[in-house]
């Protein structure tokens, strides 16, 4: 059996946070999607797609995991820096998936009451995409 090491303490934590802001966001948003798709008789996908945006911080998080513990074990990175790293980028992007939900639930109830504005609901949802893709970038640099 393998014990858990110092050095594999940053990478699970920016795995682990960043996977429960996802499946947060996601929570919200999904719970917006069924109360719409219950409203209405057509355009459920459309809600169903919005209420997956906040996914792709998980995804992000895998990558900066198994990037973090490449450098770890090559030793550009020390372990205690790599758990900062991966305490603080999991933390950023658990706050952009979490509020990119609550963004995606509005979008997704506004587009129930008027569906002409679907498309301009994901200018904000991209906006807080962004600040996870500026951690995810800012993070790469780092490591």
């Amino acid at each position: 059996m393998a014990d858990l090491s110092l050095a594999q303490v940053g990478p699970i934590l920016v795995l682990t946070i960043s996977s429960i802001g996802s499946c947060i966001g996601c929570y919200i948003a999904g719970s917006a999607s069924h109360g719409a798709m219950a409203k209405t008789e057509e355009g459920h996908g459309k809600f169903i797609g919005m209420s997956a945006a906040p996914s792709s911080q998980c995804i992000y998080g895998f990558i900066l995991m198994l990037l973090l513990s490449q450098s770890i074990q090559r030793g550009t990175t020390s372990e205690i820096a790599g758990m900062w790293i991966g305490l603080t980028t999991g933390l950023a992007l658990l706050a952009s998936s979490v509020f990119q939900g609550k963004v995606c639930a509005t979008g997704i109830q506004a587009s129930l009451k008027q569906p002409s504005v679907f498309g301009k609901c994901f200018a904000a949802v991209g906006i807080l995409e962004s600040f996870a893709l500026f951690v995810f970038v800012f993070t790469l640099l780092i490591i």
